[in-house]
């Protein structure tokens, strides 16, 4: 049994490969205080590079959770989401409004996805 370990942290590993599935961690943005568009298309860039680090894509997504400290941001949120998402491949999605740990976050997602 294979387990693969990417970008390990003192807690966590940003992505973790096993039995042909990636599971990413909780990602966040990079610029703090940033409008919602601009930290979900951050996280989603991340999302895309954790993916193809584990060999696979969005095209694989399996299952999605977003997290949101404002449910109003949803509607923005999606617009980036929309844009980003491959329409002929949908993951499963969970959206909850939860108090994030950083002050300033907007948007935090965790993704499963199948190998390639």
């Amino acid at each position: 049994m294979t387990i693969k370990r990417i970008e390990n942290g003192q807690r966590f590993a940003a992505a973790v490969v096993h039995n042909h599935t990636v599971y990413i961690a909780g990602q966040i943005a990079d610029s703090i205080g940033a409008p919602i568009e601009v930290q979900t298309r951050e996280v989603l860039a991340k999302i895309d590079d954790l993916l193809k680090r584990s060999g696979t894509s969005r095209a694989k997504l399996l299952s999605v959770n977003i997290y949101l400290p404002h449910i109003s941001d949803f509607n923005a949120m999606n617009a980036v989401w929309d844009e980003w998402l491959d329409k002929a491949n949908l993951p499963a999605r969970a959206t909850v409004e939860a108090r994030l740990a950083i002050p300033g976050l907007r948007v935090e997602m965790t993704a499963i996805a199948a190998l390639d």
